[in-house]
């Protein structure tokens, strides 16, 4: 299993989706962007309810970051290229709305600029 991270934008929403034994998944895409400049699309299926919570409050090309296992695939577009994708088992999601709650949350709503760095000692 590889686990890894992946940051990118939501391609189009995320779907809510229940599975035979009755519990409920959220599924989507995320287009990312690899180093030489290609897009990538990654399949994202998520189990756990903040994970879920969190897809569903975003929308379309809202940026995600997104921690789980991956998968390694290929698909043919219409033209018969082959091109690489990822599946991904989401189990951590962070994005700007979370950035922003997690600031307040420690009492520094916004960043210092004051020329204050990051090493410097609260």
């Amino acid at each position: 299993m590889i686990d890894g991270l992946v940051g990118g934008r939501l391609y189009g929403e995320a779907q809510i989706r229940t599975g035979q034994n009755g519990k409920r998944f959220v599924t989507c895409k995320v287009r990312a962007t690899t180093g030489d400049g290609d897009t990538l699309f990654v399949n994202v299926i998520a189990f756990d309810d903040e994970v879920q919570t969190g897809l569903l409050a975003l929308n379309d090309a809202d940026s995600v970051a997104l921690s789980g296992a991956l998968t390694p695939k290929v698909w043919t577009d219409k033209n018969g290229l082959v091109k690489p994708a990822l599946d991904m088992v989401a189990h951590g999601l962070l994005s700007a709305y979370h950035v922003r709650r997690k600031r307040a949350a420690v009492g520094s709503e916004a960043p210092q600029e004051d020329g204050a760095h990051l090493d410097d000692p609260l």
